[in-house]
């Protein structure tokens, strides 16, 4: 069998009165990612770990900002546009481990509803799925609440 190591990352700015999505769910905070879809930087990353590890380029190739059929779109439709394209090129997932950086809220809460919601979406099993926060220790943007971000790393098999 052979296995293959995808990275993600993604970014956005966070704003005053916009809702706040992480792992396709909707947590509770004053601020808000900018985005052209929902803004929701953990699914972001999974998908560019997944479409990298499978070497199908990028989110932003597949659901470019520029077209409007993906304005405020929920991420979860993309995640599942993402595993489709992956499983197309005889490709599984394995695992999936993802950090997200934030400063404010604090998510350790919502981490088993953020794991049950992607792995539904990924037909996973949740074991197959780790999320973790942390905070910069009020460094950078994130650590001035300016901004999130996200890491994600998957493995993928490919079915013989």
């Amino acid at each position: 069998m052979s296995f293959r190591i995808g990275h993600g990352y993604d970014v956005h700015k966070l704003e005053d009165g916009r809702k706040l999505f992480l792992g396709g769910i909707k947590i509770p905070h004053t601020k808000g990612c900018i985005a052209h879809s929902d803004g929701d930087v953990l699914i972001h990353a999974i998908c560019d770990a997944l479409l990298g590890a499978a070497a199908l380029r990028d989110i932003g190739y597949h659901f470019p900002d520029t077209n409007q059929d993906f304005k405020n779109i929920d991420s979860k439709i993309l995640l599942k546009k993402t595993l489709e394209l992956v499983l197309s090129k005889g490709y599984s997932l394995v695992n999936i481990d993802s950090t997200v950086c934030l400063q404010k809220p604090k998510i350790q809460d919502y981490i088993p509803e953020m794991t049950k919601t992607l792995a539904s979406v990924l037909n996973t099993n949740q074991d197959n799925i780790s999320v973790k926060a942390t905070t910069t220790e009020k460094l950078g943007f994130v650590g001035r609440e300016e901004g999130i971000s996200a890491h994600a790393v998957v493995l993928i098999q490919k079915q013989s």
